[in-house]
């Protein structure tokens, strides 16, 4: 059986969540702004017709946001993941598989959907489905391969006259859209790999398909081998079920403002440190090291400098955010120096075990402290309800290092205190 993929993408994502609760700025342009209201990271379609680029810094388009009323926006992650798992909860139902690719898209498994209904008419149904359900535009691509499910769904963005679905099932359409597509447009082909591909005359994703899959591997890599022969409606990448287990988590953040005080820093420290240890058990997982960082910005000239990151492992893994917390504050005191004006810090988690598969150090004793799963589940179930928050006192009661969110729209969807009010 021909296998079918179908790759599901909402539409300007960010941007689109900040409209969703405010039908005022339905045609306004709106953007979205990095950590600390730096620069721009996504954009509304109107905010696009303005050529306003990807990346950036807001303070060199204030004359574009007063000529023409843009809108912008601290991003608010909170929202974003809450309305990602609605569309993805939909799009579970709609398939018998679901490979859940990003925050914004999502690959589907339609093998054998086309034996009993039309599959441009099931795209179509899921688009209307999660648009009247969750307030989601989204472009669907339907392909019997991942790679040109991909361009099936950049075809559904950039042709207004497709409906935002388009069916690519049929190989002299697959044909018609690879002569029309930039080789730097396929999945998987980077900046470094064009410039290499067209100095060998390959400027289009019907180039690519036609060239020899041996010889691209040669000089290249197996993996644009594949991507050759996924162009060619030959199937090479199936569906990631199981999302792949992470090697470390890293929670860091630029501050709001320059810090010279050793206990907001350390504040941070134990606040990035906190955030860590709840994703960690969020991953089932238990840690083995710890690392610490801190850094003045290197974009202030003039200006004493420093950088140091420092790590330490522990005798046995563990997933308690008191244990975590103890380390880094040794490390932090060790990497501190006064007389700068520190701009980010941060922590790293790497060294994972699965509960119970690790060999415990033989000349120290078991460091678990006593219910602890216990205390940390409490603690996790507590700040995940939306009903309050439990915190540790290393963490400050009022933070002032905290990043500049000067444009936050509200939490909509997940705190009581901030649900839309109809008047």
């Amino acid at each position: 059986m021909k296998t079918v993929f179908a790759l599901v993408d909402c539409n300007n994502f960010y941007a689109s969540c900040e409209k969703l609760f405010r039908p005022d700025l339905k045609h306004t342009p709106v953007v979205v702004l990095s950590n600390n209201d730096g620069c721009i990271v996504a954009r509304s379609k109107e905010a696009k017709a303005l050529g306003i680029k990807m990346g950036v810094p807001l303070f060199q388009i204030q004359d574009e946001i007063k000529e023409h009323g843009i809108v912008c926006f601290s991003s608010n992650y909170a929202l974003y993941a809450d309305l990602s798992n609605r569309v993805m909860t939909i799009l579970e139902e709609e398939a018998p598989r679901l490979e859940v690719y990003s925050i914004d898209e999502a690959f589907m498994d339609l093998t054998g959907v086309n034996n009993v209904m039309d599959l441009l008419a099931f795209g179509q149904q899921v688009k209307a489905k999660v648009d009247q359900w969750t307030g989601i535009t989204v472009g669907v691509g339907i392909a019997p391969t991942k790679t040109l499910a991909k361009l099936a769904n950049h075809a559904a963005k950039k042709y207004p006259a497709t409906g935002s679905v388009v069916d690519l099932m049929d190989p002299d359409r697959q044909k018609r859209l690879l002569a029309l597509v930039d080789v730097s447009d396929v999945w998987g082909v980077g900046r470094r790999t064009t410039a290499k591909l067209k100095t060998r005359g390959i400027h289009t994703a019907l180039d690519l398909a036609n060239a020899d899959p041996k010889s691209i591997r040669s000089e290249f890599s197996v993996v644009l081998e594949r991507t050759i022969r996924e162009l060619n409606g030959v199937s090479c990448l199936d569906l990631e079920l199981v999302r792949p287990t992470k090697q470390q988590i890293i929670c860091s953040r630029s501050f709001g403002h320059k810090v010279t005080d050793k206990r907001e820093l350390r504040e941070a420290i134990a606040k990035y440190t906190t955030r860590a240890a709840e994703k960690l058990r969020g991953e089932k997982r238990f840690c083995r090291v710890v690392s610490v960082f801190v850094r003045t910005s290197p974009f202030i000239p003039n200006e004493p400098q420093y950088s140091k990151t420092l790590s330490a492992e522990l005798p046995n893994p563990t997933d308690d955010t008191r244990d975590l917390l103890e380390v880094a504050d040794v490390l932090f005191r060790r990497i501190y120096r006064s007389g700068y004006r520190y701009a980010k810090g941060g922590v790293m988690l790497a060294d994972f075990y699965e509960h119970g598969a690790f060999q415990q150090d033989l000349f120290q004793a078991d460091n678990t402290k006593i219910n602890s799963k216990a205390l940390m589940s409490v603690v996790d179930k507590i700040n995940h309800s939306g009903l309050g928050k439990v915190f540790f006192a290393s963490q400050g009661v009022s933070p002032q290092w905290s990043m500049k969110r000067e444009h936050l729209s509200p939490a909509y969807t997940t705190r009581w205190d901030e649900l839309p009010k109809v008047y």
